[in-house]
């Protein structure tokens, strides 16, 4: 294989590690932004079991306002029946009594469930505080780790690229041209390394005449099915050998 064409498999190999950092690159905030959310959400879940406390504790406020302005009406009730002047207003003050008595009880049962519930409600809280503190800490470090994962990846982007522009002129510019077009066309891939007399990439076996033309150095040629440039992996086909060989002794 001739030196510029492992310069052109060189590019292609610099160019894969650029699209990959760069996919990293590009797929990290949105990482980051799930992890806020996740922060976020943790806050809710907080939030929503304070603001059913509060609720709880105004219903309560609500009931024991109502009790008290009750038992004010029992108490002016009381101080009208020794004023009555007959059985039958004496008669419906005590009914009036009796009523008010009965809503008292009934408002009071109420009220030891709201406290009861008041009780289950604050133990929500304290277990949606420590699991939010738990779940803060843990995605705070994820986000800590995407960040050194983004210097990191900057950094090897910044490297890679120079190595690229430093590698360009070193290529004959007609066999940069193909590759550039190839590459824009397939994705990113413009080369594919022929295996067992098969396009890697592709799949489909190269005929005979055009495995015999890769020997020559300076011709590149396509692979008729998926249109990349071809060339023989030659390490692999020699350690093949040398296995082979191994094998045999």
């Amino acid at each position: 294989m001739d030196n510029d064409f492992e310069k052109l498999i060189k590019l292609q190999g610099l160019d894969t590690e650029i699209r990959e950092t760069q996919g990293l690159l590009e797929s990290i905030p949105s990482h980051i932004e799930a992890i806020d959310q996740n922060i976020a959400a943790g806050s809710q879940s907080v939030a929503q079991a304070k603001d059913k406390l509060a609720a709880n504790q105004k219903k309560r406020r609500e009931l024991e306002a109502e009790v008290k302005d009750i038992k004010a009406r029992i108490t002016k009730h009381k101080t009208q029946q020794s004023q009555v002047k007959n059985n039958k207003e004496y008669g419906a003050l005590v009914k009036e009594i009796d009523d008010d008595q009965r809503r008292i009880d009934v408002l009071e049962e109420t009220i030891i469930q709201e406290m009861l519930q008041a009780d289950e409600i604050e133990v929500e809280i304290k277990s949606a505080l420590g699991l939010q503190t738990k779940e803060t800490t843990v995605q705070e470090k994820d986000k800590e780790t995407l960040a050194k994962t983004k210097a990191e990846a900057e950094a090897s982007l910044q490297t890679l690229t120079k190595d690229r522009e430093e590698l360009l002129p070193h290529i004959p510019a007609d066999r940069v041209a193909l590759y550039q077009r190839i590459f824009r066309k397939k994705g990113g891939i413009a080369l594919s390394p022929i295996m067992d007399d098969f396009c890697h990439l592709c799949h489909v076996r190269i005929r005979p005449q055009m495995l015999n033309e890769l020997l020559e150095i300076d011709k590149l040629l396509i692979c008729e099915n998926c249109g990349r440039i071809l060339y023989r992996d030659q390490d692999k086909e020699k350690k093949d050998q040398e296995k082979a060989g191994a094998a045999k002794g």
